[in-house]
């Protein structure tokens, strides 16, 4: 097949993105595919040639890219891109992608995951793998994911919604339940996100939130053990306990090798664990979410379980989750790949 894989994008998980792109870029040659890693937003910049060489090639935009401790400075992103320009799409992203058979998201928050690109992609007439643009539009707003998981009877810590306006008519001053989670609506990984102990901490926290977004979420804090659950077609994969070494599953944690225990099969009952994954795959479907996602949990001392959020475009960096809980059901890297490819692909049919 031909496939391109796109990545990178203008958002705080630019550096996540690209990562997972090397890494399906890499898988997908394996496995025989003529591949195209491309830069969304830098688009190929070149003179477009005869567009057939780059998949002969196996074009590859990235180099030595890594995911850091600190959040990509996306100012400088926008300024070194050649053409000035304030569409999304890059350079020959779209003509690259139409001469694809299908196109691989490997895009992380932002416009990527949170059904924009989809929505265009869709209007061209490309396929790509994913969710569709409804499913991954509800699952990337916090406010709204968790509003229409309430409707469906799926368990979610109780929180508000805050917009700068709330500032000036002192709605936020008014929040006064400790310990809290802070976190911008439509962030990726952990990206702005404090637990707040009291009413100091709390200002500093919306103030850093505030500077991703306008929508902030504030939540119940839960102590609890964190989980996450990938679906494929909407059938629950083995549950992954993550165990950060300090902390909570931050940005470093998150990326950062050996920072945080994965446990796989999670050590749980299997009362628990069938509850889980049954609540997984009803929040799935309450999402309007199709072809993969992954979904994730909080499990307190009562074994009560909340939903936390669900990522419509899961990481497929090489400390991410949803690979670990394949390879448990004995399905590799390269084939999760083309199992991924595969059920997107029935969105077509």
């Amino acid at each position: 097949m031909k496939i391109v894989v796109l990545a990178g994008g203008l958002c705080s998980e630019r550096n996540v993105s690209i990562v997972s792109g090397k890494q399906v870029y890499n898988a997908l040659r394996k496995k025989g595919h003529n591949v195209v890693l491309l830069d969304v937003f830098m688009g190929y910049e070149e003179s477009p040639c005869n567009i057939d060489e780059l998949f002969e090639n196996n074009y590859s935009f990235a180099g030595d890219i890594t995911v850091d401790e600190l959040v990509p400075d996306l100012k400088a992103v926008k300024s070194s891109r050649k053409n000035q320009s304030d569409c999304f799409l890059g350079d020959n992203v779209a003509d690259i992608c139409r001469k694809a058979d299908i196109t691989f998201l490997a895009l992380h928050g932002g416009v990527g995951e949170n059904g924009q690109i989809q929505a265009t992609l869709d209007m061209l007439g490309i396929k790509y793998t994913g969710p569709n643009y409804l499913g991954c539009a509800i699952a990337m707003n916090k406010g709204v994911t968790k509003s229409v998981l309430k409707q469906n009877r799926v368990s979610v810590p109780e929180g508000e919604i805050f917009t700068p306006a709330d500032k000036e008519n002192g709605a936020i001053d008014k929040w006064n339940n400790f310990p809290c989670v802070v976190k911008p609506c439509n962030g990726g990984s952990s990206v702005g996100v404090s637990i707040v102990e009291d009413k100091k901490d709390f200002d500093k926290a919306m103030a850093d939130a505030f500077a991703w977004e306008d929508e902030v979420v504030v939540e119940e804090y839960i102590k609890g053990r964190e989980f996450s659950i990938g679906l494929i077609e909407g059938k629950a994969l083995p549950i992954i306990e993550i165990i950060p070494e300090s902390g909570f599953y931050d940005y470093v944690n998150k990326y950062q090798a050996g920072k945080t225990k994965d446990v796989c099969p999670a050590e749980l009952s299997e009362e628990v664990t069938k509850k889980m994954q049954s609540e997984a795959e009803k929040a799935f479907k309450a999402l309007n979410l199709d072809s993969y996602a992954r979904i994730d949990f909080l499990l307190d001392k009562d074994n009560n379980t909340y939903c936390l959020e669900a990522n419509s475009l899961p990481g497929m960096t090489p400390t991410s989750l949803l690979p670990q809980e394949a390879l448990v059901l004995g399905t590799n890297y390269e084939d999760l790949c083309e199992q991924i490819i595969e059920v997107s692909l029935k969105k077509y049919k």
